[in-house]
């Protein structure tokens, strides 16, 4: 299990999250590239207002706060980060899947991954920590690294399906177009440590992925040539096996938990006949 395992020493980033609203009011605004008077139509809030919220001379309220995040289009862990730096409690839950409440989104996610057979889907949350997978996945994960026939996957979110994927000691050596796929995933991570902010375990997963052998010289070298393609195809080879793969990523429609807003299904899906083949015969 060793290729599936957390490593221990990841580098911190010394700062912290935003340490009032105004600091991320100010971010926010400026990473959806709208201007103070853009936001005041957008909201209803005078533009007077907006510059003072975002230099502290005034105090936001929560229901000014959950307005801004709803225009701003702001996660909605974010929004609570925002509630706490005002001084107000989370508006928003983060629930346990294997919480009661969320037996219904439970039951939804197993009926799309057992859908998806005989090929590979995978749930991850927002910092790909593999929750839920089928079957197909499982098999395939155990194929390329190399593990027992039977032996057990975690879904805990104890493995981290992009360091498993681009750990020399993992999926990397199947991993035909490594570099490729290496400057395609580290994009997912970099909008979640961009959006917590320095410090964040987004941030400190980033850290450690780009501490990774050959990674930063992968994700700072973009291959052009593959955007002649309409997908970037997933190459996985072992032996005599080459899978060649596309995915798709789906996320749950009108998310009021901060759990539900983050999970995301991953499906797998064959680029050529061969692949299809492959995954078909796994499955007899």
């Amino acid at each position: 299990m060793d290729a599936l395992a957390s490593p221990a020493g990841a580098r911190n980033f010394s700062a912290q999250y935003f340490s009032d609203f105004a600091a991320a009011l100010r971010y926010w605004r400026g990473k959806r590239g709208i201007s103070q008077l853009r936001l005041s139509v957008d909201s209803g809030i005078s533009q007077r207002h907006l510059s003072f919220l975002e230099t502290g001379r005034a105090q936001p309220g929560k229901d000014l706060i959950l307005k801004l995040g709803l225009v701003l289009d702001i996660p909605l862990r974010q929004r609570n980060a925002m509630l706490l730096a005002a001084g107000f409690a989370p508006a928003y839950r983060e629930r346990n899947l294997q919480d009661p409440d969320m037996e219904a989104v439970k039951q939804a996610l197993e009926f799309m991954l057992q859908q998806q057979s005989p090929y590979p889907a995978l749930v991850v949350d927002r910092l790909w920590n593999l929750v839920m997978a089928n079957e197909p996945a499982a098999r395939m994960m155990r194929f390329f690294l190399g593990m027992p026939a039977h032996m057990p996957i975690p879904r805990d979110g104890s493995v981290n399906v992009i360091r498993m994927t681009l750990d020399p000691n993992g999926l990397r050596p199947a991993l035909v177009n490594w570099q490729e796929v290496c400057a395609d995933q580290l994009q997912w991570v970099q909008r979640e440590a961009m959006g917590d902010g320095p410090g964040s375990e987004a941030a400190k997963l980033l850290d450690e992925l780009l501490a990774l052998p050959g990674i930063a010289e992968a994700a700072s070298q973009p291959n052009l040539d593959r955007l002649a393609l309409p997908f970037l195809p997933i190459t996985l080879r072992k032996d005599e096996v080459a899978l060649k793969l596309f995915t798709t990523i789906t996320t749950l429609g009108t998310p009021h938990d901060v759990t539900v807003h983050e999970l995301r299904l991953e499906a797998f899906f064959p680029a050529d006949e061969a692949s299809r083949r492959w995954f078909e015969r796994q499955a007899q």
